[in-house]
């Protein structure tokens, strides 16, 4: 149980590599795309660019966090949940679906809610939010 208890500390790092790998790589890639993007999801050329900034950035803020202050990740996760209910509300709730099916071979919007309630704990909680307070 010691041992369980001593990675416990760190374990808060599963989830923020996590989260920061997911939008940091797919900010990076609407960079070079975001022309194609612009067209094709019929927004803004200059949001395409503010939403791959919005996700890099939240990327960084999670990892930094850790080591600055509450703040930081606490922002990381209002970003996260911000870009994730845009594409809820935007790709996914008009074509509901939950899990895949025929008309959704790729599956449904499981993983954007997971995310999204990952982020919002990250809000409510910060710091605090996977690492266990002394007592």
């Amino acid at each position: 149980m010691n041992f369980l208890s001593k990675i416990s500390e760190n374990g808060h790092w599963l989830i923020r590599l996590s989260l920061a790998s997911i939008f940091v790589y797919h900010g990076f890639i609407k960079f070079p795309m975001a022309e194609i993007m612009s067209q094709s999801m019929g927004m803004p050329l200059i949001m395409i660019y503010m939403l791959a900034t919005a996700e890099v950035s939240g990327g960084i803020l999670i990892l930094v966090g850790a080591f600055i202050n509450d703040l930081a990740t606490r922002l990381a996760g209002a970003i996260f949940a911000a870009v994730m209910l845009g594409a809820i509300i935007m790709v996914h709730a008009p074509q509901w679906s939950f899990v895949a099916s025929e008309s959704h071979p790729m599956g449904g919007m499981e993983f954007q809610v997971l995310v999204t309630i990952i982020s919002l704990l990250f809000v409510a909680g910060g710091n605090r939010t996977l690492v266990p307070v002394s007592k």
